[in-house]
């Protein structure tokens, strides 16, 4: 065997999320967004990785198709294929699909204030991911909430459960969601502008939260994002989108310093900087 071919098969062995080709459309009466139009990329084993880009760009419809969750109509996957450990998650049916989300993919949602629901407890909300993927008893059920409460970093995670989301910070409410996506350890999760909706003291608390959980449990993590200043903090490689289409895919380092793709440079050039004593206006 040539060493070519024995390095092939190990990045195959370590490839866990394989994006090929996918084109997702939304169609009206007069015409069709191509929201995603025909991207490719790959996420290993225990990777970061930053999916970075303007609003609107197809980074949360990525997402979503990866999760099966693109509503059908208007949505519509036009083309591609999305593998996930050699499988091709749109070969699924509804309960196949659902066998594998929140199970082994976890998703943190933008929004926690409307993505968790307001009528029922946060202890509720955990344990039905746990009562979904996995045999367990009631109390078995709450143990495992709690500690995945105290895991996030929220203080009093028994008590906590009995609350309702009105009843929590806005920092709260995303440990929650975080909480909820490794609720059955996956090995995949997609963290969906985690950070957008909190202050910039919370956000680091998040990030550190997020790494160090990546790093406790060897998961690989999808983290979409507009924040450059997330980027460099967070991913080992970045992918950056444009108007559907991913244009540049380097390692974080190549990126900033070397960036190829005009809109790269633009986006770098947007980011605000630091001015320091003596520095002219």
């Amino acid at each position: 065997m040539t060493q070519k071919l024995a390095q092939a098969m190990d990045e195959g062995k370590n490839k866990l999320l394989s994006v090929q080709e996918l084109k997702v459309y939304f169609r009206s009466e007069d015409e069709v967004a191509r929201a995603v139009d025909g991207i490719s990329f790959e996420v290993s084993r225990e990777e970061t990785v930053c999916l970075v880009g303007e609003s609107g760009c197809g980074k949360t419809v990525t997402a979503l198709s990866v999760m099966g969750l693109v509503p059908m109509p208007p949505g519509e996957i036009a083309g591609g294929r999305i593998l996930f450990r050699d499988q091709n998650l749109l070969d699924l049916n509804d309960s196949q699909l659902q066998a594998i989300r929140g199970n082994q993919i976890g998703m943190v949602f933008q929004e926690p204030l409307t993505s968790l629901n307001p009528v029922f407890t946060i202890g509720d909300q955990i344990g039905e991911a746990i009562q979904i993927h996995q045999t367990a008893a009631q109390n078995e059920v709450d143990e495992r909430s709690a500690q995945l409460l105290k895991d996030v970093g929220i203080a009093a995670p028994a008590q906590r459960l009995n609350d309702y989301p009105h009843q929590l910070s806005g920092g709260q409410r995303q440990r929650v969601m975080i909480a909820m996506a490794l609720a059955c350890d996956p090995e995949l999760v997609i963290a969906d502008e985690p950070t957008t909706a909190l202050d910039v003291t919370v956000q680091a608390q998040i990030l550190r939260l997020l790494e160090r959980i990546q790093t406790e449990r060897a998961m690989s993590v999808l983290y979409i994002t507009h924040d450059l200043g997330v980027v460099a903090q967070m991913a080992s490689r970045v992918m950056v989108m444009y108007a559907g289409q991913i244009v540049e895919d380097a390692g974080v380092v190549e990126v900033f310093d070397h960036p190829f793709h005009p809109y790269t440079q633009g986006l770098l050039r947007s980011a605000p900087r630091t001015v320091q004593p003596g520095d002219r206006s």
